[in-house]
């Protein structure tokens, strides 16, 4: 084989072309044909009926339903919910760490319904007050800081 006749290999992730509601799988497609990028193994990937399309790859979610869910990882929508589930995370630390819901011998429901409502209005009550003191930059903090004058005393 010809130096003249060796196609360079440039590997590249696979491009999301959707969730395939009634094959219940996720579809990905040649990144070259999906980019519009020059490739030069069109004949070995893609050729015949869907040669315009390039080839596509269909993964079905019974694979592994921790890994491939309908929303694919490599998506926006994906980075979207991730990052409000990391708020909400942070939300459920506070609450078993700080007000103490870690370690409780609440054995009501109603009773556990109570205190965890009483956390949420308090958490949201000092938020409110450090936007009405114009603390914005304070406003997830529960400590409040030292002042200057009594840190000398």
């Amino acid at each position: 084989m010809g130096e003249e006749n060796r196609v360079e290999e440039k590997r590249m992730q696979m491009a999301f072309a959707g969730f395939e509601e009634d094959r219940k799988c996720l579809k990905y497609r040649c990144p070259a044909k999906a980019y519009g990028i020059k490739c030069g193994r069109e004949q070995s990937c893609g050729g015949g009926k869907y040669s315009g399309y390039g080839r596509v790859v269909r993964i079905p979610l019974e694979r592994d339903r921790r890994m491939f869910t309908p929303v694919a990882r490599s998506s926006y929508k994906f980075k979207n919910l991730m990052k409000k589930r990391t708020a909400v995370e942070r939300v459920n630390s506070r609450i078993d760490q700080v007000y103490g819901f870690e370690r409780h011998f609440i054995r009501r429901k109603k009773k556990m319904q109570v205190r965890m409502g009483l956390a949420l209005v308090v958490m949201l009550s000092m938020a409110l007050g450090r936007i009405k003191q114009k603390e914005k930059e304070k406003l997830r903090s529960l400590v409040k800081p030292v002042l200057p004058m009594l840190q000398a005393a």
